[in-house]
């Protein structure tokens, strides 16, 4: 007999309306976890998402959990807390169907555990970027390498204490130096007997290597050099040696030499030294500055003036000149020509190379290398010029012979190219650092000698960083003093240096002629006051400056060499080059404008081993200036500070107050 079929396992047939909370009840699930794990991911959600959600927990209790409409409000927790206030989402108050809520309480009921607590999270945020900064800026000595060659880079370093006696045979050549007996012989006549550390670096290099003494090198030309030393320390005698021993064993005089100087003053001077040191060896030495008329310098310069000769043709192996001077003869003397020319110097190289009067330096330079051979035409030049009417070819240089072909089919030994035999050399004690002026003068293969004096444990590359920075050096045996006074005083402060510190045999720089002439009409008048009912010589000042002729001012230097005048007032004028041996004072009245001017103005003191005292008379208000000058220069603890009371000038104010009325009175009368 078969079984009754029970009823319990028929399976339950779900209704729509329980199909339907089923489904929206596995939403509310999916909804839930997602919102979960956004309030995980974003713990900063807003308050009003977290009551969202903590309403969505309490309100299900459960996967099973009746959901009704309005639920009773449950102000307080079993333990007697107060309730947070819950706030139900529409989707999630959807109410019970009848036909279904005996039926859901009939299943199983399984509730799921409560997900396990997680460490929060840290926030994902944007990546932090570093606050923009300005860069570091290079260092001075990184931006003072910049631009230059390598060859000034590694520049030979040499101590200024370096002295080598010259040889005391006389028969033969000095190995060492290079320098012949005779010129040794002469050396000792004037009472030299040793080189200085600038001249035994300069003279054996251009010596003492084979081939040095050639005339004319054109398959190998000479290398270019360029020299920083200090004011005073032999750079003349540095180059006058070599051009004298080179230029000894000429046969034909020809244009050799050039030496180019940026004054009068300075030409008269060099032009001393060559006479002194060439005597009895046959140079002819000439000069040209302005200060005789063009056609007489013409005269003494070349030999045939009407004659168009394509070698030049000269009356001198040396020249001295300004560079205006030199341009004009360039430009305005027939046969004038540097093509022959085997030293050319450059002499107080900075001050030169920053003139551009009429572009001087590029028409010496183009000068001195040969034209292509078209700018003379047709391959006949060998023609005489009274046939063919162009120039005679007689004694070109052998660069230049280039330009000389009979046939242009026919290949000779004139065809090879040759260089220019000319060697530039550059001295000054503040040689430029600006690179397009170096790199304009076309050197070649130069070597570069600084005379700097070496560090503690410095290096060869710090010596010629402090010779790029400008960090000068200043003669040994010099003395520096600086004395601060109020505009009112400062003529009196010199007053008080000449009287009670022997500052005598002195030069006083101004800032312009105007002040040298004020200046020594005001100490005139003082010495007139000071001589009164005394027996005692006065000092004698004398103005020398641009405004003076050129005779005058030969004469005035005359008489301070001969010390008939103690004290020489002039402006930046002569503190370039010149060398007066007695000159034991150097006062700056004007405080220069800079280092550079500094280092010229005390360097005319102190020169070749002898002692020397440098005084600058600084204003109040120039205080400042000047000693951040110094201190860039690393030189301020060089400069001595001298403290003058009132009770040391209080004796010289009657005759000052009584010498600034006359000088009122006499600028009245000439007004």
């Amino acid at each position: 007999m078969a079984q009754p079929v029970s009823a319990q396992a028929v399976p339950k047939t779900k209704t729509k309306s329980k199909q339907r909370y089923l489904k929206a009840k596995k939403d509310r699930r999916k909804k839930r976890k997602s919102t979960a794990a956004v309030v995980t991911t974003f713990p900063h959600a807003t308050q009003a998402d977290s009551h969202s959600s903590d309403a969505s927990s309490d309100e299900e209790g459960g996967d099973d959990a009746p959901s009704s409409p309005t639920p009773a409000k449950r102000t307080h927790t079993e333990d007697g807390r107060p309730k947070k206030r819950r706030k139900l989402h529409t989707e999630e108050a959807l109410p019970i169907p009848a036909e279904v809520q005996d039926e859901e309480e009939d299943e199983p009921v399984v509730k799921s555990s409560p997900p396990p607590a997680r460490s929060p999270t840290p926030p994902v945020a944007l990546p932090a970027f570093p606050q923009p900064r300005k860069p570091e800026a290079p260092s001075k000595s990184v931006l003072a390498l910049q631009g230059l060659e390598r060859a000034l880079i590694e520049a030979e370093v040499v101590d200024p204490a370096t002295i080598l006696k010259l040889e005391v045979s006389l028969e033969v050549e000095d190995e060492r130096t290079g320098l012949s007996g005779k010129v040794r012989r002469r050396l000792q006549d004037l009472g030299i007997t040793e080189l200085f550390a600038v001249q035994t670096a300069v003279v054996p290099l251009l010596l003492a290597k084979p081939g040095s003494r050639s005339l004319y090198r054109p398959y190998d030309p000479p290398e270019d050099l360029c020299v920083s030393a200090p004011t005073g320390s032999g750079k003349t005698l540095a180059y006058v040696l070599p051009i004298i021993e080179v230029l000894s064993s000429r046969m034909v005089t020809r244009l050799r030499a050039l030496v180019v100087l940026p004054t009068r003053d300075l030409v008269v001077q060099v032009r001393e030294t060559f006479e002194a040191l060439a005597k009895g060896r046959g140079l002819k030495i000439g000069t040209a500055t302005g200060q005789h008329s063009f056609s007489h310098e013409q005269s003494q310069l070349v030999a045939d003036k009407n004659t168009d000769l394509q070698g030049g043709s000269s009356k001198i192996d040396i020249l001295i000149c300004t560079p205006g001077r030199l341009i004009d003869h360039l430009n305005g003397t027939p046969n004038f020509s540097l093509q022959h020319l085997r030293f050319l110097v450059i002499d107080e190289a900075d001050r030169l190379l920053a003139q551009s009067f009429q572009d001087w330096l590029t028409q010496v330079l183009t000068a001195t290398r040969p034209p292509e051979p078209s700018a003379f035409g047709t391959n006949d030049a060998f023609t005489d010029s009274s046939r063919s009417g162009r120039p005679y070819a007689d004694a070109l240089a052998p660069g230049f012979r280039q330009l000389l072909r009979v046939s242009p089919h026919v290949q000779t030994d004139f065809e090879d190219k040759k260089e220019p035999s000319c060697q530039k050399l550059l001295f000054s004690a503040t040689l430029t650092r600006d690179p397009a002026k170096i790199s304009a003068l076309g050197l070649r293969q130069p070597k570069y000698i600084v005379v700097q004096r070496p560090k503690v444990a410095s290096t060869k590359a710090e010596g010629v960083l402090d010779f790029v920075m400008e960090k000068f050096t200043m003669p040994a045996t010099l003395t520096e003093h600086m004395v601060v006074c109020n505009s009112a005083t400062k003529p009196l402060m010199l007053f008080h240096l000449v009287h009670s510190r022997d500052v005598i045999n002195a030069l006083v720089f101004t800032k312009s002629a105007e002040s040298t002439t004020r200046l020594v009409r005001l100490f005139g008048f003082f010495e007139e006051e000071m001589r009164k009912g005394k027996e005692s010589c006065a000092v004698v000042a004398r103005a020398y400056s641009s405004d003076l002729a050129p005779v005058e001012r030969k004469s005035i230097l005359e008489q301070f060499k001969d010390q008939k005048i103690h004290i020489l007032v002039c402006s930046d004028l002569i503190s370039r080059g010149i060398d007066i041996s007695h000159v034991s004072h150097v006062v700056s009245y004007d405080v220069p404008v800079d280092f550079r001017k500094y280092v010229h103005r005390v360097g005319r003191t102190a020169r070749a081993g002898r002692a020397g005292d440098a005084w600058t008379l600084v204003e109040e208000q120039e205080a400042r200036y000047f000693k951040s000058m110094l201190r860039e220069a690393d030189h301020l603890d060089k400069v001595k500070r001298l403290r003058v009371s009132d009770a040391e000038v209080e004796p010289l104010k009657p005759a000052y107050e009584t010498a600034l009325m006359n000088l009122k009175e006499a600028y009245a009368r000439s007004g």
